[in-house]
């Protein structure tokens, strides 16, 4: 099986449980960005050493916070070397408003990627919009870039919506599916 790693900041706790989920689902090395922005050295190399690199961050006033943006700032010494050229990547973000402009988010996390010479792997799950869609449904916030979480401002991390934490676990399965085909 394909090696992948989860790459995350979490300021409140739910992003993390979010990755955990992601990670678990797969046995994901996790990484997690600390409050001053910094990985170690050691998680620098389990990143070069993965065939896929997954993005995790909460939306924070319509963008990443800045401690993934000085994570995403850093990784250009490998970007220089092309370090990461042709490695599988996804991403997620969470937010407490349903829409809270994640999709900036995402297509952060993807422009990066893409920097990188990276292969970004949609979500590729169809979305719950029906009436009777619920927020325990799949992909109910209709999420096609990556991964969608919504945790009310007021929830604690034991409350984000089961709907949520299910479309993780399937776009974690999608993410190493894909990082094994490619490495086949």
């Amino acid at each position: 099986m394909s090696s992948v790693s989860l790459v995350y900041f979490s300021g409140y706790g739910h992003t993390k449980v979010i990755a955990n989920t992601f990670a678990s689902e797969i046995n994901a090395n996790l990484i997690e960005i600390d409050a001053n922005g910094d990985i170690t050295e050691q998680d620098w190399q389990t990143l070069d050493q993965s065939d896929a690199i997954v993005f995790g961050a909460p939306t924070y006033m319509g963008t990443a916070p800045w401690q993934f943006k000085k994570f995403a700032d850093a990784s250009s010494k490998r970007w220089f070397t092309r370090a990461w050229s042709d490695k599988i990547f996804a991403g997620f973000t969470n937010s407490a408003s349903l829409n809270g402009d994640k999709q900036v988010t995402l297509i952060q996390m993807q422009t990066l990627a893409s920097q990188h010479g990276g292969i970004w792997v949609s979500l590729g799950l169809a979305p719950a919009n029906t009436k009777a869609a619920t927020r325990q449904d799949v992909n109910n916030l209709g999420g096609s870039v990556g991964l969608l979480v919504q945790s009310p401002s007021d929830a604690s991390v034991d409350e984000i919506p089961s709907g949520d934490l299910d479309t993780a676990k399937l776009y974690a399965k999608r993410v190493q599916a894909i990082t094994d085909k490619f490495n086949a």
